[in-house]
C-alpha cells in the first residue's frame, strides 16, 4: 500500500502571496462579470448604521463560530486542520491582511456581483452562498467547515439584500476573519509561528 505524501505547509510569505493573488483573481472575476454581463454591482456606501451592523454581525459570527467549534466535533476537526493550515504561518499583524484581502474581494464577487447577477433574490442568495462555501473546502475532510462557510455566506448575503449596501458584509467579513484568527492564535499559541 502506498502512502500519500504529505505536502509541506506554506510559509508565511507563500500564504500572504496566495491570499493577495486569490484576492486579485476574485476581483478580476467580479469586475469582468459585471462588465461583460452588465451587472449592476451592489453599491458600497458609507453609513454609520450599516458599519455598526457589520461590526455586530462580525462579532456575532466570530462568537457563534467559537460555540460551533466547541460543540460540533466534526466542525472542530475540519476547522482545526483548515485554520492551522491558514493561520499557523501568520504573525499577529498579518491578521489585518487575513481580514482585508478575502473580506473585500470575496464580498465584491459573492455579494456585490453574484447576488445581483443571479437576480437579487433568494435563489441568488442561496447559489452565491453555496459557491462561497465551496471556495472554503480545501479537501473532502473540510465539509463541515464548508457548511459553516455557506451559513456565513447566507448571513452576509442576507444583510446585503436587506441594506442594499455592500458595506455591512465587507465590515462583517473583515472583522470575522481578523477576530477569529486572533482568537485561534490566542487559543493555540503552541501552533503559532
Amino acid at each position: 500500500m502506498t502512502q500519500t505524501p504529505k505536502t509541506e505547509p506554506m510559509t508565511r510569505s507563500q500564504l500572504l502571496v496566495a491570499m493577495a493573488v486569490t484576492a486579485l483573481v476574485l476581483m478580476v472575476i467580479a469586475k469582468g462579470w459585471s462588465y461583460l454581463l452588465s451587472v449592476q454591482i451592489v453599491p458600497l456606501r458609507w453609513q454609520v448604521d450599516h458599519f455598526a451592523i457589520g461590526i455586530g454581525l462580525g462579532v456575532g459570527v466570530a462568537l457563534l463560530s467559537t460555540l460551533v467549534y466547541e460543540y460540533w466535533e466534526a466542525y472542530r476537526e475540519a476547522a482545526k486542520e483548515y485554520l492551522e493550515m491558514v493561520l499557523k504561518p501568520l504573525n499577529l499583524v498579518d491578521l489585518i491582511w487575513l481580514g482585508l484581502l478575502p473580506g473585500m474581494s470575496e464580498e465584491l464577487l459573492f455579494r456585490g456581483v453574484a447576488i445581483p447577477g443571479l437576480g437579487m433574490n433568494m435563489v441568488a442568495l442561496i447559489v452565491s452562498s453555496v459557491v462561497f462555501g465551496a471556495l472554503h473546502m480545501a479537501s473532502i475532510k473540510h465539509i463541515p467547515y464548508t457548511i459553516w462557510a455557506t451559513i456565513v455566506g447566507l448571513l452576509l448575503g442576507s444583510v446585503t439584500l436587506a441594506t442594499g449596501n455592500l458595506l455591512p458584509a465587507i465590515v462583517a467579513h473583515v472583522f470575522t476573519n481578523s477576530l477569529s484568527g486572533l482568537l485561534w492564535k490566542l487559543r493555540h499559541p503552541q501552533l503559532s509561528s
